[in-house]
């Protein structure tokens, strides 16, 4: 899913000044109040996690509620001064370090990202910080890496593991500024261009230089998983086996700059303030901040400097989303209507952008401009959170389907349990919910799938409704029969990530093995190219040798292109 999200801020104020402006706000807009209350009710209950929620107006928070419980062991609340890990949310944190940087003469945009840190490998191509801004650099994605080289992202994971990855990739994914692949790996490391050109650690740096001179007393960035924060939330998901029940979702991350930023709706307030009024860096940083990436074909990009450019209703806006773990977060700036929403959830399954439109339609409603065609749909295809569905009509609809649009993108659907589940090219599975005998919703994003049934025979044809309508078509693995699967059984080693990966054949069957991740079938495409589910693992493309011989083979995911694993001898391991 794309990361978009935005910001808002007020002059400094302390935190009695910040309790008087909640009590106003409530009773100034109590119907408002109400309303967005309404839109978070299933949450505010005991033994749920739930979300922090701001209205920023102006420079003053008209509405901050507190919805379910920042740890469901405890029974501590959520309120606007819980402290919240708001992931990707970081990035305009790191970006905004890196242009005051710029601002002060200390560093150049265009400086090659070795100049500042020269253990990034040469690849013979210049990759500067502008690049690592705008997701256009070709480095691979650290999360995607440190997944694929076995690790979980729930295990401990610090800066140094990060960067023992960072200096020992081999190839990029892309030539430097010619494509934009969202990148956590570029947010790394601009992290340490701040810590190493202001001489001082990155989260230190940080609280020097700008929380503290904007007032932001409850934010820190997080570069120690074994720190103590107070007041802080936890992160929770849904129990599988347990219906009404939550389970920890583990966050362990010790690495800043692309995550791991602390913060509260209360400390927000003075951040998006400061989008308004450039109390600090002043216009020309802020300008900066608003300017989007271009790729080397002239195209410009929606992502500026860790902050994405939308439109909603008519109304233009700027922002970003984070999720790690069971953290959810979204922040969206509307600047010409001077509105901002800030919403912070701890629980995996809320869909926290949906929430933020959602109440930006009670505050901004009389201010979007409708739009006919989306509205005639969404009354066409109403959201039947309850509809009773019949199980069987899934079997015509599982399978693999190509958007036609996007070559090579494919949407995945498939039955786990009781559970319906979607999963698009590089990106993790997510849930969907049946709203009909052909719909389905999905409650992480704004989105719908409509399966197209034939009067008789398969459903081959879909339409995904996302920002507008995007037919596909049914794609099926292309399995000649002269295709040996015995050949593509053995062992393949990534000299880049030191990790193992055995294609097993058995019972007419291929199986990808890790000793970590356990293992999956794989679907022959044709005589090159192999699938597997997993997301971090995707499409597998053969390599051969002169005589047609299997030599190693390449895997690509989302983030990741085109991985080297060499075949090793059968008998590598046998002493």
């Amino acid at each position: 899913m794309r990361p978009l999200l935005y910001l808002i801020t007020t002059a400094l104020l302390s935190v009695a000044h910040i309790s008087t402006i909640f009590a106003q706000s409530d009773k100034l807009s109590p119907k408002l109040s109400a309303r967005a209350d309404s839109l978070f009710s299933e949450w505010n209950k005991p033994g749920s996690p739930g979300a922090a929620v701001g209205v920023v107006h102006q420079g003053k928070l008209i509405y901050a509620k507190g919805f379910g419980e920042s740890d469901v062991e405890t029974g501590a609340k959520n309120g606007p001064q819980t402290i919240f890990h708001v992931a990707s949310v970081s990035k305009q944190f790191t970006a905004y370090g890196i242009v005051l940087l710029a601002q002060q003469g200390k560093i150049s945009l265009d400086d090659d990202i070795r100049k500042h840190i020269p253990e990034v490998p040469d690849f013979g191509k210049t990759i500067t910080i502008r690049h690592l801004i705008h997701h256009t650099s070709g480095l691979r994605d650290q999360w995607n890496l440190l997944v694929m080289a076995g690790w979980q992202l729930d295990d401990v994971i610090t800066k140094q593991h990060v960067f023992n990855l960072i200096k020992r990739q081999k190839e990029l994914n892309f030539e430097p500024g010619s494509a934009f692949a969202y990148c956590n790996t570029g947010y790394t490391l601009l992290a340490e261009v701040v810590s190493r050109v202001g001489k001082k650690p990155f989260a230190e740096w940080m609280q020097q230089e700008v929380f503290k001179p904007l007032g932001m007393k409850n934010t820190l960035f997080y570069d120690n998983q074994e720190q103590i924060v107070k007041g802080r939330a936890y992160s929770f998901h849904k129990s599988q086996e347990k219906d009404g029940r939550f389970e920890k979702a583990i966050l362990s991350y010790g690495n800043v700059g692309a995550t791991s930023l602390f913060t509260t709706v209360n400390d927000l307030l003075f951040w998006m303030n400061n989008f308004r009024t450039s109390q600090l860096g002043g216009p020309a940083v802020m300008k900066q901040m608003l300017e989007r990436g271009r790729i080397t074909k002239g195209d410009t990009l929606p992502y500026a400097f860790g902050l994405a450019h939308g439109t909603y209703r008519g109304l233009a806006y700027y922002g970003h989303n984070g999720a790690d773990a069971g953290f959810r977060s979204s922040i969206t700036y509307f600047p010409k209507e001077d509105y901002g929403f800030i919403v912070l959830s701890n629980q995996a399954e809320f869909a926290p952008e949906k929430k933020a439109f959602d109440v930006a339609g009670i505050y901004m409603g009389s201010l979007f401009k409708e739009d006919k065609s989306v509205a005639k749909k969404s009354a066409e295809s109403p959201k039947n959170e309850n509809y009773k569905f019949d199980s069987t009509l899934f079997r015509q609809y599982a399978g693999s389907y190509e958007l036609t649009e996007a070559p090579g993108f494919i949407l995945n659907f498939r039955k786990e349990g009781d559970r319906y589940m979607t999963q698009a090219t590089g990106q993790q599975a997510v849930e969907m919910f049946p709203s009909s005998d052909s719909t389905f919703y999905l409650k992480v994003v704004e989105a719908s799938i409509v399966f197209h049934k034939p009067k008789e025979g398969k459903v081959t044809k879909i339409t995904l409704r996302q920002n507008g309508e995007h037919p596909g078509n049914r794609v099926e693995p292309k399995q000649d029969k002269d295709i040996s699967k015995a050949d593509f059984a053995g062992q393949y080693y990534s000299p880049e990530l030191e990790t193992l990966y055995t294609i097993s054949f058995k019972d007419d069957k291929l199986k990808l093995v890790h000793v970590h991740h356990g293992e999956v079938d794989l679907n022959v495409v044709n005589k090159d190219r192999l699938n597997a589910p997993w997301w971090f693992v995707q499409n597998i493309e053969m390599v051969r040798g002169k005589a047609g011989e299997i030599t190693g083979l390449r895997m690509t995911n989302g983030r990741v292109a085109n991985l080297w694993f060499k075949k090793l001898p059968e008998n590598f391991a046998k002493e």
